[in-house]
């Protein structure tokens, strides 16, 4: 039965490559199980790139999502080279969709090394932050850097949206996967917001786990994990591995959700080179609309779909991207039997109580400190000299000022005073200073800016925070 009087309109991206094929599939599925939905078909990708548009997303396709609040998207291509932005990437910032949301199962018919095991995970990906922010520089002509920004409240969202994706399917344990012992300040910081807001979900058990634990546990015992959170670089790696434990990215669906908008997509790329040749796995997007479904409410329709899914696949029906016995059918033809047995039941798939997503809404601003203290400055600076020669330069140029030159280290390995190692070097050089008493004003630093710019050229700076008396910064080798 349908689930409103009034259809929900849904903006639609046919894509690029395979896109139109495959969002065509889920298309005609969606209208054949009843749900009351309206396309509104647009363009992004290819086709905005080929009329100029460097973003990769027209106008008139951003005011039909800011209407629609709700889009199903086909793969978009992105020219290789040619300096456009991700069309992805941009849809992803023009609307906060924040949390990237990519369950993965055992599926029937699907062959595996894991069938049989039980897999049923979802991995929630912070997908706005992290080095996808893609702010990079070239320090030097040789040496490229690129900012990793964490904030607290990127973290407090993602986390709630966990919690609260793991109660709306009625999951029972939510893992955090970081790199904390290596990031303290960046993936330190997940970990932190996650061991604070957990017990706030005492309903639901919470673990901490490091990264590459969790890469290695994933192929050990997959079955062990049923939502894991993680940041945006790492939540992209991890996804990609935990898709194969499914049965690779042609059953792959994601959802990209914010606090008002929502995209629905299929994991996997264009494949141009089987565009057209109605041979596409369409399950990716089609299970992606079943997540769109119920995320409109829809739980009825999105039930159904799902089992269509799951009963042709019990019957070896499937494309040809899946070595299996059975009968290996196009695009169209796999569409078609999906439809065929809607309203069968899987005979092989315990059905989960689905219930709303509460999005969770997170305060502005983040907290505030009592006292803020500048205590020293990190300086990368350009130079083919040795560190000793750097380090005689630096203190020469800072003698009589009110900073002191504390250490130098190369690729993050401490040189000056203390040579460690066997260090093989580049031409950029970090280069701590701290006052010779007090705090570190804006004067002094600029200064000290100026001075350096005598003896080799600096290219970057950062200052050196307390936050009521804690450092915010990564000590030296020598603790400081």
């Amino acid at each position: 039965m349908p689930s409103a009087a009034t259809p929900r309109t849904i903006t639609l991206l046919p894509g690029d490559g395979i896109g139109p094929e495959v969002t065509g599939a889920a298309r005609r599925i969606v209208d054949a199980s009843g749900a009351r939905v309206r396309w509104e078909p647009c363009v992004a990708g290819g086709e905005a790139f080929a009329r100029g548009i460097a973003s990769g997303v027209p106008q008139e396709t951003i005011d039909s999502i800011s209407r629609t609040r709700v889009v199903l998207k086909g793969p978009l291509a992105t020219p290789l080279g040619k300096g456009e932005r991700s069309a992805n990437v941009t849809l992803r910032g023009l609307f906060e969709t924040f949390a990237n949301t990519r369950p993965v199962r055992e599926l029937p018919g699907v062959r595996t090394p894991y069938a049989g095991r039980g897999v049923d995970l979802v991995v929630v990906r912070e997908n706005v932050e992290d080095l996808y922010a893609g702010i990079e520089h070239m320090q030097t002509p040789g040496v490229a850097q690129g900012l990793k920004l964490i904030s607290r409240k990127g973290c407090e969202k993602i986390v709630r949206f966990a919690f609260e994706f793991a109660r709306s399917e009625g999951r029972s344990k939510v893992s955090c996967a970081t790199k904390s012992n290596i990031m303290k300040l960046t993936e330190g910081m997940l970990q932190h917001v996650f061991e604070e807001v957990a017990p706030e979900y005492p309903d639901i058990a919470a673990e901490h786990l490091l990264v590459d634990n969790c890469a290695h546990q994933l192929v050990m015992a997959p079955e062990q994990f049923s939502v894991i959170v993680m940041t945006n670089m790492n939540g992209d790696i991890l996804s990609d591995l935990a898709s194969g434990l499914g049965g690779g990215l042609g059953f792959a669906p994601s959802a990209n959700i914010g606090s008002g908008v929502a995209i629905f997509e299929a994991v996997h790329g264009t494949a141009p080179s089987i565009a057209g040749k109605d041979v596409a796995n369409p399950t990716a997007l089609v299970l992606s609309a079943v997540m769109m479904l119920r995320f409109i409410g829809a739980f009825a329709e999105a039930d159904a779909v799902e089992n269509a899914v799951l009963v042709t696949l019990e019957s070896h029906v499937h494309t040809s991207d899946i070595a299996r016995v059975g009968t290996a059918v196009g695009t169209t033809a796999f569409a078609d039997a999906v439809i065929a047995n809607l309203g069968r039941h899987s005979r092989t798939f315990v059905p989960r109580a689905h219930k709303p997503i509460r999005v969770p809404a997170v305060p502005a601003t983040g907290p505030r400190p009592g006292h803020r203290a500048v205590v020293g400055a990190d300086v990368f600076v350009e130079s083919t000299a040795g560190v000793d020669t750097i380090g005689t330069a630096l203190q020469q140029a800072v003698a009589g000022s009110a900073v002191s030159l504390q250490m130098i280290a190369n690729r993050g390995t401490q040189l000056w005073p203390s040579r460690a190692g066997e260090t093989d070097v580049v031409d950029s050089w970090r280069c701590r200073f701290v006052p010779v008493a007090g705090e570190l004003s804006d004067a002094q630093l600029l200064d000290l800016l100026q001075r350096i710019g005598t003896a080799c050229p600096w290219t970057h700076v950062e200052k050196l925070n307390q936050f009521d008396g804690v450092n915010g910064f990564s000590k030296t080798q020598e603790g400081r």
